[in-house]
């Protein structure tokens, strides 16, 4: 299972490689804000993803927010995040001006906006991090990134897959 690795090339927000980042058993490259600019785009969660604080989960979600209150989030959210990216571009050294250094406007951008990765790791590694964050306990960003790699790696090594989903996955 050491011997089999895998790469993928991953776009996500920068709050959910963050929490990806944890797993510090494979290699990653990520794109360098440092030298590029970043591209205009950023994750606004969908309005059935929008909860409020779980009052008995300090790491989850609570009841859906709906209606008025979904939408003034929905509204701050986007608003926030264009405001950041504007000034992010006024920032910049662009046509001849000058302007601060990329890699000290990208401080200014909110952590919904993507990034990019090459995440390389072996299939021992690969199944814990899916093991953890394919769970139906785990926040919903993420998982939604391990579900596609479960599918993944379902058609790369389908009997380990099998055995991953039936004894550890899905095990008790």
């Amino acid at each position: 299972f050491e011997m089999c690795e895998v790469k993928f090339h991953v776009k996500l927000p920068v709050f959910v490689a963050r929490q990806w980042i944890r797993h510090r058993t494979a290699n990653v490259n990520e794109y360098s804000a440092r030298y590029s600019i970043l591209d205009r785009e950023f994750y606004i969660p969908a309005p059935e993803h929008l909860a409020a604080q779980s009052v008995v989960n300090n790491q989850g979600r609570g009841a859906l927010l709906e209606g008025d209150e979904a939408q003034r989030v929905l509204d701050v959210l986007r608003e926030d995040t264009m405001r950041c990216y504007d000034h992010y571009e006024e920032m910049l050294s662009q046509e001849g001006q000058k302007g601060l250094a990329r890699e000290l406007a990208r401080m200014n951008l909110p952590a919904n906006v993507y990034t990019q990765w090459y995440w390389k790791v072996d299939l021992h590694n690969l199944f814990h991090f899916l093991r953890l964050r394919a769970d139906v306990h785990a926040q919903y960003e993420i998982r939604a990134y391990a579900e596609k790699i479960c599918e993944i790696t379902r058609d790369w090594v389908p009997l380990a897959y099998g055995a991953f989903e039936d004894y550890r996955l899905g095990g008790a």
